[in-house]
């Protein structure tokens, strides 16, 4: 058996897509390409159960389609991997179709968050052989093909595929899995480097992504399409996490590494993994960088002991400037602590990324006026170093996306909008007036202030490289969500 774990090239006047950052999608016209980190894990452990296994991301290595379909053909490939989302579900269904056109022998395989909410719709649209339902997909795929090979007889809870015409299910996926067994991601089996440099968060380049934990151990936000996928949080040891830090810093020359874990772990954990960092001398050969919830997450003292451990950009949700909306979210945080969290964090030498949401079917014009108002200020007066501004979007297996359809606030369900590009939601304010809000927060890279502050933190030739990208990403941003093509 030779297995692929891919991503087909998705072709678009939208730009390049953002599939490999699961919580949200994004088509970009600046290309970032972001370390899958699962489903490089899929690939690993395979590869260490003695599988042959092969890498292809066609996006990140810019391919064709016909090129991936001819790579997939040459190399004689019998079982085909791939990871989809909300926004591109309907190309997925045309490629499993071509797939299994040209390829009749191969057996696709489809896993992600989308199909774990729907998976009969998947089934039904294409001639997929197996959907994989939860986040820990690493593990569900290798039972897939230890089942498929004949080392065991029968398949774990989580799959759905076809039975004499009908569509049948192992039963609901299970969380019983020890992430501290898994092997550490093979980087030159999955092409590191083909996602060292290429990512608007890195300072220091190159970098590279792990994920400390499975995902946010909060897990209540109603818009989080990975409360779906991981409706428990689980983590793995300090040591082990420490141990992977100090191989990609020795081993490949890492200088600044994303941990992707939907928050951080916290309390004893944290600050045992910092004082590790210190005692092993990595804070001295490589920053770190994380996302965190604000509000009572952390200490003022944590955050010190953080900074002494070399983080630097810390990405935390504030979502809205309205605490009606937080509630209804079940952000867990009022907006006077997240914003004192800001300040703290900057005070303690960390670097906030604040991301804030436009759209909320509940929300007026002036709720985002004052959402706008309020990243506008942490940004112009450096609480917050950098910024993300997105239109929310309800996919599918969130409780968001039940409380619209409930509500009958749904605009459309064709998956294709579901992109960022447009609202899909019904709100008080025109489509126009809402993107122009969205645009609004990043036009705060052109004010004097911010600027004026951008250039007097300027410390040396690293600097100079950050900012130069970070503008480049925020013209794209622009651009991103202006008219629609």
């Amino acid at each position: 058996m030779r297995i692929c774990v891919t991503y087909p090239p998705l072709e678009s006047p939208k730009g390049v897509p953002l599939l490999s950052q699961n919580r949200q999608f994004q088509w970009f016209n600046n290309p970032t390409f972001i370390y899958p980190v699962v489903p490089a894990s899929a690939a690993t452990l395979l590869k260490s159960r003695g599988y042959d296994v092969l890498w292809l991301d066609g996006i990140a290595e810019r391919l064709t389609l016909d090129a991936w379909f001819d790579f997939l053909k040459r190399s004689e490939i019998t079982l085909v991997a791939m990871e989809t989302k909300t926004p591109v579900i309907k190309k997925y269904w045309e490629i499993v179709q071509r797939l299994k056109t040209e390829m009749p022998g191969v057996t696709v395989v489809l896993m992600g968050d989308h199909v774990t909410a729907l998976p009969e719709e998947t089934l039904q649209a294409c001639p997929v052989d197996y959907v994989l339902t939860g986040g820990d997909y690493d593990f569900l795929l290798l039972s897939l093909v230890d089942f498929l090979s004949g080392r065991v007889k029968t398949l774990e809870p989580g799959f759905y595929y076809r039975e004499g015409g009908k569509i049948v299910s192992t039963g609901p996926f299970q969380r019983k899995y020890d992430l501290s067994t898994l092997p550490w991601i093979d980087r030159d089996l999955t092409k590191w480097e083909n996602y060292a440099y290429h990512n608007g968060n890195y300072k220091y380049t190159p970098g590279t992504y792990i994920m400390a934990g499975r995902d946010c151990w909060y897990h209540q936000c109603t818009f989080c399409s990975w409360t779906t996928i991981y409706p428990t949080f689980n983590k793995r040891s300090v040591e082990d996490v420490l141990d992977e830090v100090g191989m990609l810093i020795e081993k490949y020359r890492v200088r600044e590494i994303m941990d992707d874990t939907g928050t951080f772990p916290v309390g004893e954990w944290l600050e045992s993994f910092c004082e590790g960092m210190i005692r092993r001398g990595y804070h001295k050969k490589v920053t770190f960088d994380c996302n965190m919830r604000l509000g009572k997450a952390l200490t003022y003292d944590q955050m010190k002991l953080m900074k002494r451990a070399n983080f630097r950009l810390v990405l935390v949700g504030i979502e809205s400037a309205n605490q009606t909306t937080l509630d209804r979210v079940k952000k867990g945080e009022t907006i006077e602590e997240m914003v004192a969290n800001v300040k703290l964090m900057r005070k303690a030498g960390l670097y906030p990324h604040i991301t804030i949401m436009f759209g909320y079917p509940w929300e007026t014009e002036e709720d985002a006026k004052r959402t706008l108002e309020l990243g506008r200020e942490l940004l112009i007066k450096n609480y917050a170093y950098t910024m993300q501004a997105t239109v929310v979007v309800p996919y599918p297996g969130t409780p968001l996306f039940e409380e619209c359809k409930r509500n009958g606030w749904l605009v459309t369900e064709d998956w294709d909008r579901y992109d960022m590009r447009e609202p899909v939601m019904k709100t008080p304010m025109s489509e126009e007036v809402l993107m122009k809000y969205v645009q609004g927060l990043y036009s705060v890279a052109f004010h004097p202030g911010f600027l004026v502050r951008k250039i007097l933190s300027i410390r040396d030739i690293e600097d100079v490289k950050y900012f130069w990208r970070a503008g480049m990403k925020v013209l794209g941003h622009i651009l991103d969500f202006g008219e629609k093509k």
